[in-house]
This record gives C-alpha cells, sequence and structure tokens, in this order.
C-alpha cells in the first residue's frame, strides 16, 4: 500500500505572487495531430515541491544538485496546528519529518530541526518565515512544501519523494509517496 502525498499540480493552492500553473496542447490528436504533446508553464514552487538551498541561500545548492538520499527514508507524519515549537519536536524519532495539519515552525524550532532532521516537509505553501527557510536550508535540511496528508494517519513510514532535475532552478517539483513501515525494516 502507497500513499500519494502529491498535490495536483493545475488545481493547486498558489503561493501568492507565484505564477500559477498552466498547460496549453501544443499538438492534439482531437485536431487531427499525430500525438498529443503539452507545454507546460509554471514556478518551480507551484504544488508540492522542494525548496532547493538557492532559494534562500545566495550561492546555495540548486535542484539539480541536491543530495538525493534525504528525499527517501524514514519519516515520521505528526499532526502540528499552529506555530510548531522546539519542544514539540522533541518526541520525534525519525530522520525526516512531515508535519501534517497547519503548522508551520517557528525559528526556535528550525535550529532544532537543523540538529535532527534530514528533512521537514508540510502541507502548507510554506514551511515557515523567510528565517526558518534560512536556518533549514543553509544546514542543507532538505524542505519539502504542499504535501497532502489529509488522509494518511499519524506514525511511521518511507519517504519517497525525489525532486525534478531541474538545473538552476531554486526549487522543484516532487512526486511524494509514502509506504508504511513493516516492523523490522
Amino acid at each position: 500500500m502507497y500513499y500519494d502525498i502529491t498535490q495536483e499540480v493545475f488545481s493547486a493552492a498558489v503561493y501568492p505572487g507565484d505564477t500559477p500553473p498552466s498547460y496549453r496542447r501544443a499538438r492534439d490528436m482531437a485536431r487531427g495531430d499525430g500525438c498529443t504533446v503539452t507545454d507546460l508553464t509554471m514556478c518551480a514552487h507551484n504544488g508540492t515541491h522542494a525548496d532547493a538551498p538557492s532559494h534562500f541561500v545566495k550561492g546555495g545548492r540548486t535542484a539539480e544538485r541536491l543530495e538525493l538520499s534525504r528525499f527517501a527514508g524514514r519519516c515520521a507524519v505528526r499532526s502540528f496546528a499552529g506555530a510548531v515549537t522546539a519542544g514539540a519536536l522533541a518526541a520525534v524519532c525519525a530522520p525526516r519529518l512531515l508535519i501534517k495539519g497547519g503548522g508551520e515552525l517557528c525559528e526556535e524550532a528550525a535550529r532544532a530541526a537543523v540538529q535532527k532532521f534530514l528533512l521537514v516537509g508540510t502541507e502548507g505553501l510554506s514551511v515557515g518565515s523567510n528565517e526558518v527557510h534560512r536556518i533549514l536550508l543553509e544546514a542543507e535540511v532538505a524542505v519539502l512544501e504542499g504535501l497532502v496528508l489529509a488522509d494518511v494517519p499519524e506514525g511511521e513510514y518511507e519517504l519517497f519523494a525525489f525532486p525534478l532535475k531541474l538545473g538552476g532552478a531554486d526549487g522543484a517539483p516532487v512526486r511524494a509517496v509514502l509506504r508504511p513501515r513493516e516492523e523490522g525494516r
């Protein structure tokens, strides 16, 4: 069993000021073309996506240089509402954390997360303030935003959420999937 925790791109909420995703049919069998070809226009931060350090860190890694091992492996899904504090993170015993609900990290929690996690993900459009992003991304903690966790029970999972290899980009869409952890694995 797998949980697809990825937003559908064209119906996803868009961060204020970002380019909304759209597409056009460059070729279409319905118009008599031999095949259908779709052109896309979108911000690298639309839908479910990874932030690259270069999003907030001058000279930081770009999307094609992200450390892929951070985007796969054991993770915990935990529910939080409002500001997530450092104390609330203390009980999480996995190297990756997915925040279910409306929780956003405060700066204190981001500093604690740097000591504990390889990745932090959220259902929200943002994991936290600009400073929270800087704290996480300077330490190369992977950031996933725009997850869909409503149907996922709290617990331990295996995460698979690889960013597209977009050379020079400050973020990249991902297809994020969870698999429940089996005992002993």
